[in-house]
């Protein structure tokens, strides 16, 4: 931006956030904007690197600021988008916590507090961060999906849902009042930064439960590096603020956004674990075996909740998604926003798995030993038994359907005990 010219300016909704604040770094890297960062937190809260980065830099000068705004309050929204020519909204609740209420209020009153805004003062563009879960029904896989795949019936959980709620409002709003928006459906998110994905993951290999595979192990998945859905973002506001023919094609619609090279979900975990000192899953277990136990905890979670339960990660929703091959096409991204990736799949985990210096395994592979994860294997026999023994006696499943499901396990966990004994 150079000197004279009038500050222009774009607020990131949800700021803080893994993807977002990759993209403020963008922005702020860009110069096209000033940039507002509006997020939860009554104040700023910067990591050491991020003091002596960017970000600290601009927020010294006031290239960057931030907003405490929360999007269920309309007047902390008008105030947080007030003079702005884009706004960005990345903002979402953990789309692990299925709770219905907390992603309406978000993901669908929030967004339309969003749009209000945006028309009321005159906001030129408005980007939303979808999800590809908007058209994943938890049952049928999707390969090579594009986006004239439509919202189904029954989503996978809430936060799909109540997402597919707010991408709608948002595409509706489309040319009100001259008000451009679009929607970018970035899949499966990784890179530096990243607090679920691969904590959890590692936290599975310390306790020794990372040697599972659910499902057949063969679901392909497209994974995306952070940096390239900050990038889809800023190709997405340059095409609506191309004007002409550009911004009229790119306007009014969603886009898939990918790493563009698709892999199996199970080699692409086995790739950060190992790549971070642990052995890779190798025992596979049915997803029909896991999904009892899966119900149960979910259930304890609706009603321990309010007694300090953690969020837990083995949910019905979880398990289908890690079971289920999601692949998406980009045809439409590079067509119509200018959309291609700048970081390689392999280049995005090799600084991935290097940002996490301190998860690394002390010994490096191998070195669990047979006895936790042996002791992991007969834990897992055992939930198997109780949460199908709960469920019957609830009468989620029949005595017969306990019976079956109830061997399976068995055999599972015997065969794989047998097969490890003689190693």
């Amino acid at each position: 931006m150079g000197e004279g010219e009038e500050e222009k300016w774009c607020v990131v909704t949800g700021g803080r956030g893994f993807a977002a604040r990759h993209l403020v770094e963008m922005l702020i890297r860009y110069e096209i904007y000033h940039v507002r960062i509006a997020d939860l937190g009554p104040s700023i809260k910067l990591d050491p690197t991020e003091e002596k980065g960017i970000l600290g830099q601009a927020l010294q000068s006031g290239r960057a600021v931030y907003v405490s705004m929360d999007l269920r309050n309309k007047s902390q929204v008008l105030k947080a988008c007030e003079g702005a020519e884009v706004v960005f909204h990345m903002a979402a609740p953990d789309s692990s916590i299925n709770n219905h209420q907390l992603h309406y209020s978000v993901n669908v009153q929030g967004t339309q507090n969003i749009i209000d805004a945006c028309i009321e003062l005159k906001v030129k563009r408005l980007i939303y961060t979808s999800s590809p879960s908007v058209v994943f029904d938890g049952v049928h896989g999707i390969l090579n999906g594009d986006e004239s795949l439509p919202y189904p019936a029954k989503h996978n959980d809430s936060y799909s849902a109540t997402k597919a709620e707010g991408e709608a409002l948002v595409i509706k709003s489309n040319g009100t009042k001259g008000l451009l928006t679009c929607c970018i459906r970035p899949s499966s998110l990784f890179g530096p930064g990243d607090r679920l994905l691969v904590p959890s993951l590692v936290a599975a290999a310390k306790a020794g439960k990372s040697k599972f595979i659910i499902g057949d192990g063969n679901n392909m998945y497209d994974f995306t590096y952070v940096e390239n859905v900050a990038h889809a973002h800023v190709c997405a506001e340059r095409a609506l603020a191309s004007g002409g023919a550009v911004a009229e094609k790119a306007a009014g619609n969603a886009y898939f956004v990918t790493n563009m090279e698709p892999i199996k979900f199970w080699e692409f975990v086995s790739l950060i674990l190992e790549g971070l000192g642990y052995d890779r899953p190798n025992i596979k277990i049915p997803a029909s075996v896991m999904m009892p136990i899966a119900h149960l905890v979910e259930l304890s979670y609706k009603l321990l909740a309010p007694y300090g339960m953690k969020v837990p990660q083995l949910t019905p929703s979880r398990i289908r998604l890690l079971s289920r091959s999601r692949t998406f096409s980009c045809s439409k991204a590079s067509d119509r926003i200018g959309y291609t990736p700048i970081i390689s799949l392999q280049e995005g985990l090799r600084r991935t798995i290097e940002s996490y210096p301190h998860l690394r395994a002390e010994h490096g592979p191998g070195k669990e030993g047979p006895s936790k994860s042996s002791a992991s294997l007969w834990m897992f026999f055992l939930m198997v038994v109780f949460s199908l023994l709960i469920l019957s006696i609830l009468g989620t499943i029949s005595p017969w359907s306990l019976f079956v499901i109830g061997i399976a396990a068995a055999f599972v966990v015997f065969f794989i005990y047998d097969k490890r004994k003689k190693k």
